[in-house]
C-alpha cells in the first residue's frame, strides 16, 4: 500500500492498502512543498498553524532535532487525492527507528494535516493501519504521536482514537468578528477595570505605550532579543536551565519570524513597548495562519517596579482584540496550567498522546509510553503529587 519516494524524481509505483489508501513517504521537504502549500491554502483544509510548510521548514532548516531524518507521509484516496499529509522527523530510540511529528516541544499540536473535514471523518483504524504499513515501507518501527487534539475546529481527529489522556491539556478562546464585543466576552468587567487602571498608572511611570506587531525581520529581531534577554533572567531566577539559549532554537525562531512584507510569518511577534524609549515591556509570539493564534512563548521585564503594572497582562488584552480586529477566528495560550490562562480562556483544548507499534520489537515501547502517560498525567492532575514533584525537582537542581 506504500509507494516509497527516497528519491522523488523518480516516482515509485503505489499500492492500495487497507481503507483503499496510498501512501508516499518523501524524504525531501522542496519536492513536497507545492502539493504541500496546495493543501494548506485549500479553504477546506483542517489543519494547526504548526504543520504550515513554512514553519516545519524553519524548524527543520534549523538543525534542532540533529541526527534525525525527515520524512514527509502523504497519504491518498482511492482517486489519487491527497486526504492526509503529516511531517515527521525518525530517530533513534534505543535500537529502534521511532518517528514523530516535526516540531517535538515546540509545537503545541501536533495534528495531521487533513485535506479536509471529510478527510478527517476517515476511520481511526483506516489510519492507523495505512501508518503501520507506511512506517513498515520505510523502515520505521513507532510512531509516537504527543498532543494529539481530540477535536479541532468542532471535528474529532482520528489520529487520536484510543489514545491516552496527555498530562496536560491547552487552553484557548473564539474569537469573533466585532473586537470590543470579544474583548468584553474575554474578560470580565472587573478585569477591564483594574486593566485600564494599571496602564494608566503604567504611561505615568514611563510615558505612552504601545502594542506593536513585528512586521519586518529587524522589528521581529528587536522584539527577540528583548525575549531572549527577559527569559534568561526569568529561568535564572528560577535556577531552570534556559532553553532559548540554544543557537538551533534561535535560527529556527529567526526564520519563522522572519518574512516579506505582507506576507504571514510562520510565527508571529507582538510586543509592548514604551513609545519614547523604545523599551520593551512584554512580549508574545505565536504560531498563526489566517484563522488561528496559536501562543508559543510570553515574557515579561522582569523589573521588580513594573511587575505592579502587569505590562504581560496589558499586552495580552491589546493581542487578544488585535487577532479579532484583523478576522481570526481563535486564539490558544498553549498546553499546561497557568493563571492568566484560566482568567481568559473559555475552551479546554484535549490532547491525547498515542504510540503506534510497526515493528514487533516496538510492542515493548508502546507498552512504556503507555505507562508513562499515565504516570505523568497522575501526577499533574494531584496537585498533592504534582507539588511533591517540583520539591523534587528544586533539590535536584541544588
Amino acid at each position: 500500500m506504500v509507494a516509497l519516494a527516497e528519491d522523488l524524481r523518480r516516482p515509485t509505483q503505489a499500492v492500495r492498502g487497507r481503507g483503499g489508501l496510498t501512501a508516499e513517504v518523501f524524504s525531501d521537504l522542496a519536492a513536497a512543498e507545492g502539493l504541500w502549500r496546495a493543501l494548506e491554502t485549500d479553504p477546506a483544509v483542517l489543519m494547526t498553524p504548526y504543520q504550515r510548510f513554512d514553519w516545519v521548514a524553519a524548524y527543520c532548516a534549523a538543525g534542532i532535532d540533529a541526527g534525525e531524518a525527515t520524512r514527509i507521509l502523504v497519504l491518498r484516496d482511492g482517486l489519487g487525492r491527497a486526504r492526509v499529509l503529516l511531517p515527521l522527523t525518525v530517530g533513534r530510540h534505543g535500537p529502534l527507528r521511532v518517528a514523530r511529528v516535526v516540531g517535538d516541544r515546540h509545537a503545541n499540536f501536533h495534528m495531521p494535516l487533513f485535506a479536509s473535514r471529510e478527510a478527517a471523518a476517515m476511520p481511526a483504524e483506516d489510519l492507523t493501519a495505512a501508518l503501520t504499513d507506511a512506517g513498515r515501507a520505510a523502515g520505521i518501527d513507532a510512531f509516537v504521536f504527543r498532543n494529539q487534539p481530540r477535536f479541532w475546529d468542532g471535528t474529532p481527529n482520528p489520529l487520536a482514537g484510543g489514545g491516552l489522556p496527555a498530562p496536560s491539556d491547552a487552553y484557548g478562546m473564539l474569537l469573533g468578528p466585532d473586537a470590543e464585543a470579544t474583548l468584553r466576552r474575554v474578560f470580565s468587567g472587573d478585569t477591564r477595570k483594574k486593566l485600564r487602571a494599571k496602564e494608566r498608572k503604567l504611561v505615568e511611570f514611563l510615558g505612552a505605550i504601545e502594542h506593536r506587531v513585528a512586521g519586518t525581520p529587524e522589528a521581529a529581531a528587536e522584539i527577540q532579543a528583548a525575549f531572549y534577554a527577559q527569559k534568561a533572567a526569568r529561568f535564572a531566577d528560577l535556577g531552570i536551565a534556559d532553553p532559548y539559549a540554544d543557537a538551533a532554537v534561535r535560527r529556527f525562531i529567526a526564520t519563522a519570524t522572519a518574512t516579506a512584507p505582507g506576507a504571514t510569518p510562520a510565527i508571529e511577534v507582538h510586543a509592548l513597548v514604551a513609545s519614547e524609549s523604545g523599551r520593551i515591556l512584554a512580549t508574545f509570539g505565536g504560531a498563526v495562519d489566517g484563522a488561528r493564534f496559536c501562543g508559543m512563548w510570553t515574557s515579561f521585564d522582569t523589573d521588580s517596579e513594573l511587575g505592579r503594572f502587569s505590562p504581560g497582562e496589558i499586552l495580552l488584552h491589546r493581542l487578544v482584540g488585535d487577532q479579532a480586529a484583523r478576522g481570526r477566528r481563535a486564539l490558544d495560550l498553549g498546553v499546561g496550567e497557568a493563571g492568566y490562562k484560566a482568567k481568559t480562556c473559555d475552551e479546554t483544548i484535549e490532547l491525547v498522546e498515542q504510540t503506534v507499534p510497526v515493528s514487533p520489537a516496538s510492542h515493548a515501547l508502546a507498552l512504556a509510553s503507555r505507562v508513562a502517560v499515565r504516570l505523568k498525567h497522575r501526577i499533574k492532575r494531584s496537585p498533592r503529587l504534582w507539588a511533591a514533584a517540583q520539591s523534587l525537582r528544586r533539590l535536584r537542581r541544588r
